[in-house]
């Protein structure tokens, strides 16, 4: 299940990677609302953080470092 859960992860990135690497220009707009493919990836970096914040809240709970 968690092999699993890796290579659905990977395929998704590698999908995600894939998807503003056929543009050259980075304010190029795309979509419905016109948005730029550096808001893009700026927006998947945000993204990325916060959930690793999230982690790190989790870890945090578990074994009590704070601050590491």
């Amino acid at each position: 299940m968690v092999d699993a859960a890796y290579a659905d992860l990977e395929r998704e990135q590698a999908e995600t990677d894939a998807a503003p690497a056929k543009f050259t220009d980075l304010g190029e707009r795309v979509g419905r609302d016109g948005i730029a493919i550096r808001e893009l990836m700026v927006h998947r970096i945000d993204e990325y953080a916060r959930h690793s914040g999230h982690a790190d809240l989790l870890r945090e709970r578990i074994d009590g470092r704070v601050g590491q």
